[in-house]
C-alpha cells in the first residue's frame, strides 16, 4: 500500500547555490547529501517535523524544466507574515499574498527562476 509522497524534485542548474537558498532562506534541513554522479549529488531536504521532502536534483535531459513553474505548493499558517519573512531573507514573490475564496495564496521564485505556491488556509 502507498504510504505517501517521500519526495518531489526541484531542477536547479547549481545545486550548491540551491542548498545554500532552500536552507538558509526557506528553512529546510539537510537529510541527505551524497555523490550521485560525476556532475550531481544526490540532494534531499525537509521541513523540520515534515514527511515529504524535495530533492535539488536535475535528472539528465530534463535540464529545460529549470525555471518553469513547479507544480510544487508550500503551506504555511499565515502567508501573509511568512511572506513577508522570507522576504527579509531575499525571497523574491512574483505574487504578492491574496485572500482567495478557497484560501491564501503568494507566488515566489527560488535563484533558479523555479516557481512555487505559498498557501494557508486562511
Amino acid at each position: 500500500m502507498i504510504r505517501g509522497i517521500k519526495f518531489v524534485g526541484v531542477p536547479v542548474r547549481d545545486q550548491a547555490v540551491a542548498l545554500k537558498f532552500y536552507t538558509e532562506a526557506i528553512g529546510m534541513k539537510v537529510m541527505t547529501d551524497q555523490p550521485f554522479s560525476p556532475q550531481q549529488r544526490w540532494i534531499e531536504l525537509k521541513f523540520p517535523g515534515a514527511d515529504t521532502g524535495v530533492t535539488l536534483f536535475t535528472p539528465p535531459g530534463h535540464e529545460d524544466r529549470i525555471g518553469q513553474f513547479q507544480s510544487i505548493s508550500f503551506w504555511c499558517d499565515d502567508v501573509f507574515a511568512e511572506a513577508e519573512a522570507l522576504k527579509q531573507k531575499g525571497v523574491v514573490f512574483t505574487k504578492e499574498p491574496a485572500t482567495e475564496t478557497w484560501g491564501t495564496a503568494a507566488v515566489f521564485r527560488d535563484p533558479d527562476g523555479n516557481q512555487f505556491v505559498l498557501s494557508s488556509r486562511k
